[in-house]
């Protein structure tokens, strides 16, 4: 459960927020107290609980301050920046900002980052990072690009990783988005692209992160109005070797605002985001808070006056401009429930209280008024000391076990953080035994099939087929192509028993082909619709002599099912083994695929050399190794069969012709020799020779 408290003002005079808003509320050395930075020139200083300000300072006029006012929690001080270059420090004895300590500085400041227990860092619009004692040092220091030409920092944060700093901000160039982490024990920053999951290309428009174990959760509500989240290592595997590495957005919380420039998004807790904006285009903008782990609303309030669509959390607080006037929304977040996600628990005290169970120990004492109370403080203190010894469970064994009782959803997000942790020797064995696991949950609940967990596992190139022995009957069972298409492509054990099995389904009947036409995934790797297309072979094979065989003139198969033949086409098999299921196919499926391999291998005739398009197209020895095969196992019954006649035809005048053109050149083949011969007696010659070579 969640809970929005009434607003109060914060400040009941409008601020001089610029188009863009104010430009940040920072907390300050005292947990109730905030600096409020607006879009021009003032700084002011609140204490929330009495709202009112404390203080306010402000630059001369003309001078424009350009990043947010924080506070150096080991001094006390504030620091702002103005003009992109000059940085000042003061007191809250201070009343003119024009007196105080300046510092001009060598490139233009992005932010200035502050948290308790560590130095403030100074984050330049180029990448670069400076402490900032070594900057006030030697404020004219060179300060380097790390970002490339036309990347712009869009946002950035500052974490305690482990007693250590970390920053991470985002930058984008042309619609592309990338994340610099750093940790200041170490001198590497680590380059990620944040590569688009299923969703199209979109803007993103807010960003929201938290630390989540090894990991950084970053969210993001983009353009599409859903939010999104992508899990980046604290601690790259290899930070030496791999400094750019790409990782992929997955989908959160789909459709939780309409697509809007003024949307805002932060994250309260581990299972819990607020959202600024409006949830239907023509409505009013709202807050709402969502549990991301039940991808259930908790709660919303309209916001009648619009915002400036910027949202800032504090402790239990939420900032905003309503209108013009910075106001404050007190919030509760329970912890995360089933029964609380869907708003049934009861409460019996005020809303918005949590309620703690109390316990006894019957078997020590009588009562909540026991006077052995003593020696179950003993017992349990005993047991919390056993507790703090007992050795930490595996990653995979806690994910094992999320996988026996969480739902589908809830098991993808654990498996992607579980993939992003370091990995160990054993990790090949690892994925098989949790492939295993879901497998064995698939069989138990025939309504449980975890498919983007089983396809986000294949993909880590890692498994086989006798790792994973049920993975693809499973595909089977639910005629999942495209996960049968990922099998054949990465498994080299598969039995033969089983790609025939996946050769049965693919050449199924029409009305399963019209069902391939709507799932998008398969991959079209042995044709591209858009840049050649079965239709585009009819000139092809029109342009051949006229006396050559009788040509096709399309291709048999729609392009996503030619993509899931030619996966059949690469696996690995024994000719002893795969007959005699060969046989088991029915006739007109095996003309279908005759058709098929005919029209593949007409394409590359002109050339041999030549190959098809596509990331996996089959080569020429694959196409004629498995013509053979279908006529060796199923050449009785394929000839008896009317539409096959003129196929078969065709194929005997293919092979009458390729025959005479080897006979050709065998009978030229003693020539060459014979022209080899000369080439060896060419010790014998000057530098310069004509010679005339005749050939009976």
């Amino acid at each position: 459960m969640a809970a929005l408290e009434e607003e109060f003002t914060l400040s009941a005079v409008p601020l001089g927020a610029g188009p863009d808003g104010l430009l940040g509320v920072e907390q300050c050395d005292k947990t109730d107290q905030f600096l409020i930075t607006d879009g021009g020139r003032t700084v002011i200083l609140y204490k929330v609980s009495d709202q009112k300000p404390l203080g306010s300072w402000s630059v001369k006029q003309g001078q424009v301050i350009t990043c947010p006012a924080v506070c150096n929690f080991q001094t006390g001080e504030y620091i702002v920046v103005h003009d992109s270059k000059v940085l000042r420090l003061w007191t809250n004895e201070d009343v003119n900002l024009d007196k105080v300590f300046k510092a001009t500085l060598s490139a233009e400041v992005y932010r200035i980052l502050s948290i308790p227990g560590t130095e403030p860092m100074v984050l330049f619009k180029e990448g670069a990072v400076r402490g900032l004692e070594a900057l006030l040092a030697e404020p004219q220091q060179k300060i380097e690009a790390v970002i490339s030409d036309e990347e712009v920092i869009k946002w950035t944060k500052f974490f305690m990783v482990f007693r250590h700093p970390a920053l991470i901000f985002i930058t984008e160039k042309h619609g592309n988005y990338f994340a610099y982490v750093q940790k200041f024990n170490s001198s590497v920053v680590s380059k990620y692209t944040l590569l688009l999951g299923q969703e199209e290309k979109s803007v993103i428009q807010s960003f929201t992160a938290s630390l989540c174990r090894k990991f950084i959760s970053l969210m993001s509500l983009s353009s599409d109005g859903c939010i999104y989240e992508t899990l980046i290592p604290i601690h790259p595997s290899d930070p030496e070797k791999n400094q750019h590495q790409k990782v992929v957005r997955s989908l959160l919380l789909k459709t939780v605002v309409s697509g809007n420039a003024r949307n805002a998004l932060s994250v309260l807790d581990q299972d819990h985001v607020a959202v600024l904006g409006p949830p239907l285009p023509a409505s009013k903008e709202c807050l709402s808070i969502w549990n991301t782990k039940f991808q259930t609303l908790q709660i919303s309030k309209e916001l009648p006056q619009g915002t400036s669509g910027q949202l800032w959390y504090y402790g239990e607080h939420l900032f905003m401009l309503h209108g013009k006037i910075l106001t404050v929304i007190p919030y509760k977040c329970e912890m995360s429930s089933l029964a609380g996600a869907l708003g049934k628990l009861k409460h019996g005290q005020d809303p918005g209280t949590q309620t703690m169970p109390h316990f006894v120990n019957w078997e020590t004492s009588q009562g909540l008024g026991s006077q052995n109370a003593e020696p179950s403080k003993r017992i349990l203190r005993r047991r919390k000391i056993e507790a703090s010894v007992q050795p930490e469970v595996p990653a995979s064994q806690q994910l094992l076990s999320t996988i026996k009782k969480d739902s589908e959803k809830h098991i993808e997000m654990e498996l992607r953080k579980f993939l992003a942790i370091k990995r160990t020797p054993d990790f090949h064995t690892v994925i098989g035994d949790i492939v295993i696991g879901l497998l064995g949950r698939c069989k138990t609940e025939p309504s449980f099939y975890p498919r983007n967990s089983l396809m986000q596992l294949i993909q880590m190139h890692v498994l086989s087929y006798s790792l994973c022995p049920g993975l693809m009957e499973v595909a089977l069972e639910k005629t999942d192509v495209q996960m049968l298409q990922l099998c054949l492509q990465q498994f080299p054990d598969i039995p033969e028993a089983v790609t025939c099995a996946c050769l049965k389904m693919f050449l199924s009947d029409a009305v399963q082909e019209e069902q391939m036409e709507d799932q998008t995934g398969i991959l079209q790797n042995g044709f591209n619709p858009e840049e050649d297309t079965c239709g585009n072979c009819d000139k092809e094979l029109s342009e051949k002599p006229q006396n050559t065989i009788e040509e096709t003139t399309s291709c048999p198969v729609i392009p996503k099912r030619a993509a899931l033949l030619n996966a059949v086409l690469h696996s690995a098999y024994s000719e002893t083994f795969l007959l005699p299921h060969l046989k088991d196919i029915p006739a007109q499926h095996i003309t279908l695929f005759l058709q098929y391999l005919y029209f593949l291998y007409l394409k590359c005739s002109e050339n041999a050399t030549m190959t098809l398009p596509g990331i996996h197209p089959p080569t020429l020895n694959q196409i004629m190794d498995w013509i053979c095969l279908l006529l060796d196992a199923n050449f009785t019954v394929v000839v008896m069969i009317p539409e096959a006649k003129s196929l078969l035809l065709s194929l005997y005048k293919f092979v009458k012709s390729q025959i005479c053109i080897c006979s050709e050149l065998n009978k030229i083949e003693v020539s060459f020799r014979e022209l080899q011969k000369l080439n060896q007696e060419k010790n014998n010659r000057e530098l310069y020779s004509i010679e005339v070579l005749e050939l009976f």
